[in-house]
């Protein structure tokens, strides 16, 4: 057993639930023949792996081709900066890097933490599912931040906040967490001892900082959405869209999210059913109250319907997942006008809500930190969890003070006490000098 086998057995339990859209639908042959080469090639991972120990090994572990994680295009963030440290482990293209803070969620309070730690020499990276969707990105305008005009969008902000973080080295990537390790037991490495899972490659952290909200749904899931969730139901289309190649999807739910999914989709999907509860068409005619949280994008939802694999289904309830032992084959859905259920079959079920809701997101976490009654993350004073080396900041913590302003000092607060832990100081030391 090694560190490196571990990463490598986690990456084989993905590919395993990526491949099951895609094994469904093949022949009881060609699954075997898929299966036996997964294991294949985890065995011989695991006999590279035993070389480590008396040589440096770089290793290629080469998935079947419908295995790719690399399904979002590496363009759409051209101001990244470089990777501030050396890929350690290279699995095809599941790579693993070493940082000294990874950051998941890249709102106010991500960015100001990212901001601070850079500036105090430490290799950061955040990790954003989606810069599009989080509270402060759906607000039309900000009038009661300190210094900024009260005509300056959300949005506006919140690039600001993250490319000055980048500009001090904080290296920023649009990425679906999936799973986390927290514990010297469980990475299997005393120096690196956090350990953050995406579809693409694994980040290794010495300090690792939750700062994803609180925009989850709240309420009870649709029927069939628990029990065929990783077997047609799913929350991320980048990571899951390339496996529903000239197959019909669902994608429900009328925010900038549920649009931008729905768009990644009309790339592979045959048809993509766009499924909202509102009067969407008239929505769009008849404009939005500025006032008003920005929930929906109207240029990205008028240009996902003029797509021609997109049907749109306005005015139209979720009302159950189907499906049998192969996984989903429809989404039944109950049409305001006609007051009839009907089951739209595909293979896919992508569900985002409408417009998000403000239960704080720890699904990723699996337990990993301890959370109070309202489901927010239990800190300290310094914003340390439960867990040595692991904060939290911003709404993630479910406080009343839903504030960006309170949401950045989170952030500040957390980067002075990472700093400190890192570097085993006594005091907290105020700010630093880039040089």
């Amino acid at each position: 057993y090694t560190p490196t086998t571990e990463v490598m057995f986690h990456t084989m339990l993905k590919t395993a639930q990526l491949h099951r859209p895609t094994m469904r639908r093949r022949h009881q042959e060609n699954n075997k023949t898929i299966t036996m080469s997964c294991i294949q090639h985890f065995f011989l991972c695991l006999l590279l792996s035993s070389f480590t120990a008396t040589t440096t090994v770089v290793s290629s572990f080469h998935l079947p081709s419908t295995a790719s994680f690399r399904t979002r295009n590496r363009n759409a963030n051209p101001r990244r900066s470089s990777p501030s440290t050396t890929t350690s482990l290279q699995l095809g293209e599941m790579q693993v890097l070493e940082y000294d803070v990874a950051i998941i969620g890249g709102g106010p309070a991500g960015c100001t933490c990212a901001l601070y730690t850079s500036r105090a020499d430490l290799k950061t990276i955040i990790l954003d599912k989606n810069p599009a969707t989080g509270a402060l990105a759906i607000t039309s305008h900000i009038a009661n931040y300190p210094g900024v005009d009260r005509t300056m969008s959300g949005t506006e902000l919140l690039t600001q906040m993250r490319e000055q973080a980048v500009q001090y080295g904080t290296r920023y990537e649009k990425a679906q967490v999936f799973m986390i390790d927290v514990k010297e037991e469980e990475t299997g490495d005393s120096v690196y001892t956090k350990c953050v899972y995406t579809p693409d490659y694994t980040i290794k952290a010495r300090a690792l900082v939750l700062a994803t909200g609180a925009m989850g749904r709240v309420g009870k899931p649709f029927p069939g959405e628990k029990e065929f969730l990783g077997q047609g139901v799913s929350y991320c289309a980048t990571c899951d869209g390339a496996f529903y190649r000239d197959s019909e999807v669902a994608v429900y739910g009328a925010s900038t999210e549920a649009i931008e999914e729905a768009m990644f989709l009309t790339k592979f999907a045959s048809t993509v059913h766009w499924v909202v509860p509102t009067d969407i068409e008239k929505e769009l005619q008849g404009g939005m109250d500025v006032e008003k949280n920005k929930i929906m994008d109207h240029d990205e939802a008028m240009q996902l319907m003029a797509c021609p694999n997109v049907k749109l289904w306005t005015k139209t309830k979720l009302v159950e997942v189907v499906g049998d032992m192969s996984g989903v084959t429809g989404v039944q859905v109950s049409q305001h006008s006609s007051h009839t259920d009907e089951v739209i079959p595909v293979e896919g079920a992508f569900i985002y809500g409408n417009g998000g809701g403000s239960k704080p997101i720890t699904d990723f976490c699996q337990s990993k930190v301890e959370l109070d009654e309202s489901g927010g993350v239990i800190v300290d004073e310094s914003m340390m969890t439960s867990v040595n080396g692991v904060y939290a900041i911003g709404d993630i913590r479910n406080t009343d003070y839903k504030q960006v302003v309170v949401a950045a000092s989170d952030g500040c607060i957390a980067a002075m006490a990472v700093e400190k832990f890192l570097k085993n100081r006594k005091m907290i030391k105020v700010d630093w000098v880039h040089r």
